[in-house]
């Protein structure tokens, strides 16, 4: 980088020199633009063509929390850091970093150094957009952006081993019809925990988000602080269907938002989902339109949330799960309410002596067998449906 005139220096604008790289390298069949330890500064915004990648010097995913913590490492103190500028105030412009078909951002950190850890967020366009076919983000650290990575309109894309404090949006995932991947990312508030930061996150943050996408995989991701953990929304040309494992949301209002999915399933296995903030804190929320499959297997939810599940479309299934926590509100809550559409419950766990599941007449079907209950079984029953209840062991539980 050196060589096309990039600074590091923190100070100068460092734009126009990385675009003459990477395109120096694209018009050369691809390879690998390399910047070095520095902290370079961008009041533009790049373009990383086919067959490109564009590399720091990490090879695993850094962590700059000196912002908040004193004594620990800052960024731009070490390493490769993108000093960012360019959109602020219009998250609709144009990202920083686009990448393309076969082209890798790898081994960076990026930091908007305008952001006030302590103010409301200001809103800035996408840290990265990802296009074409296998484009890949690797070994980053996403610091502090508003709006982090558009995995929208692509093929095949691999999202591994990103960390950092996204203050609206994570990841969002759309029009994918041959197969996304995500693995390692985790969000959390590294940054910063000011109260308007914090505010701002638990009331409009959505760390991963999901609209249209066939064969999604997604493997060991985890939130912190958001208003909604996993959101998976749908559109009228279909939603998300995938192998979700070892999934992970904390302290967020509503861990699993299910607005629609696909009817071949969202298959989320090996989940651990805590609630506890909030005017209504829910694990897990199924809406009315969802026509979709959603299966929990061998999920754990606790912190004193106010209800486990809240199922209203749709088929939503638990198994072998564990339920610790719920009736937060202390007002004998069923840790699940149905109101509609079919629910699932086999061979799950639940720790406290309170209300196990209410179905309400909407509820079409249900089948609530072979679970172990902490004293009686209390099971409200008002479907007009076809519902199965049997099999259940009450007694004295481990709590």
């Amino acid at each position: 980088m050196r060589d096309f005139g990039a600074k590091g220096d923190g100070v100068t604008d460092d734009t126009v020199a990385f675009q003459h790289a990477l395109d120096s390298m694209g018009s050369a069949g691809g390879g690998t633009v390399v910047a070095p330890r520095g902290s370079y500064f961008f009041k533009g915004t790049l373009n990383v063509p086919a067959a490109v990648t564009l590399a720091g010097i990490w090879q695993s995913i850094p962590a700059h929390n000196g912002i908040r913590d004193a004594g620990l490492p800052k960024p731009g103190e070490d390493g490769t850091t993108f000093m960012v500028t360019a959109g602020r105030g219009d998250e609709s412009s144009p990202p920083f970093v686009t990448l393309n078909t076969n082209s890798t951002l790898k081994g960076v950190v990026v930091w908007y150094p305008e952001q006030k850890p302590d103010e409301t967020p200001v809103a800035y366009p996408y840290a990265v957009a990802m296009r074409g076919k296998n484009p890949a983000i690797l070994d980053c650290e996403l610091l502090n952006p508003y709006n982090a990575i558009d995995a929208t309109l692509n093929e095949r894309h691999l999202i591994r081993n990103i960390q950092g404090q996204p203050l609206r949006r994570g990841v969002i995932v759309d029009e994918i019809y041959d197969v996304g991947r995500l693995e390692n990312v985790h969000f959390n508030p590294w940054w910063s925990m000011k109260p308007k930061v914090m505010q701002f996150e638990m009331e409009h943050g959505e760390a991963f988000i999901f609209m249209r996408s066939d064969w999604e995989y997604v493997f060991n991701t985890f939130c912190f602080g958001y208003n909604a953990g996993y959101h998976f929304v749908g559109k009228p040309n279909g939603g998300t269907n995938g192998n979700f494992l070892g999934i992970g949301a904390d302290n967020c209002y509503t861990s699993v938002q299910v607005d629609e999915c696909a009817f071949t399933a969202l298959l989320i296995t090996n989940g651990e989902f805590t609630a506890f903030k909030g005017p209504n804190p829910t694990m897990v929320r199924v809406s009315e339109k969802n026509r979709g499959t959603v299966r929990f297997v061998n999920c754990a939810f606790w912190g004193p949330c106010h209800q486990i599940a809240q199922v209203a479309g749709g088929t939503t299934g638990f198994s072998d799960c564990t339920f610790c926590q719920w009736d937060g509100n202390h007002k004998n809550t069923p840790a699940i309410q149905a109101t509609g559409g079919s629910l699932i419950v086999r061979g799950c766990e639940f720790q406290l002596a309170l209300p196990q599941v209410s179905l309400s007449e909407k509820v079409t079907r249900a089948v609530i067998t072979g679970n172990i209950f902490t004293g009686k079984t209390q099971i409200d029953n008002q479907s007009k449906g076809s519902v199965m209840i049997a099999d259940n062991a009450e007694g004295p539980g481990n709590r």
